[in-house]
C-alpha cells in the first residue's frame, strides 16, 4: 500500500511511504483547505491510500477529518452518509486517473481527528463507506 499526502505533486511524490512507516506526524499533515459537503460541517482531506490488494481489487482510500463529529455533533449519521457520498462523487472521483488500472473500489473514511491508518481509538468518531464506480458515479456498497 502506498500513502500519498496532500501538499502538491512534489510533496505527494516525496511522501510515498509504506503503511508500516505510518506515524502520527504524517497523518497530522492534512490539507488545510475545507472540502465542501452537503451538511456544511468542516471537512479536511488527510491522505489517499492506494491498496494494490484490496478485498475487491485495486482500492483507493480517501481519508478525511471532520473535527465536529462525535456524540455532541449537530450532524446526524444520515447527514454523514450524504457527506460521504458527496466526498466520493465530488472529491474522490475527479482524482481517479483516466490512465492505468482503474480502482474496483473507493473507500471514504471520515473521523473526528486524524489518527494513523489502521488504528483504533475509542475517543475518535469514525465512519467508513465503500463505493464502486458505475457509469462515472460512486455507488454505495455494503462494507
Amino acid at each position: 500500500m502506498k500513502r500519498v499526502s496532500g501538499w502538491g505533486l512534489a510533496a505527494a511524490l516525496a511522501s510515498l511511504v509504506s503503511v508500516g512507516a505510518a506515524n502520527a506526524q504524517e497523518v497530522a499533515a492534512m490539507d488545510p483547505a475545507t472540502v465542501p459537503v452537503p451538511s456544511g460541517q468542516e471537512v479536511h482531506w488527510v491522505e489517499t491510500l492506494h491498496d494494490l490488494q484490496g478485498p475487491a481489487g485495486l482500492t483507493l482510500r480517501f481519508r478525511f477529518v471532520a473535527p465536529g463529529l462525535g456524540t455532541d455533533s449537530a450532524v446526524s449519521p444520515e447527514q454523514v452518509e450524504d457527506d460521504m457520498q458527496a466526498l466520493c462523487n465530488d472529491y474522490a472521483l475527479p482524482r481517479v486517473s483516466n490512465t492505468g488500472p482503474q480502482p474496483a473500489q473507493i473507500v471514504i473514511s471520515l473521523s473526528s481527528r486524524a489518527i494513523p491508518f489502521g488504528s483504533a481509538d475509542e475517543t475518535v468518531a469514525q465512519y467508513f463507506d465503500a463505493f464502486s464506480i458505475v457509469d462515472g458515479a460512486c455507488v454505495w456498497e455494503l462494507f
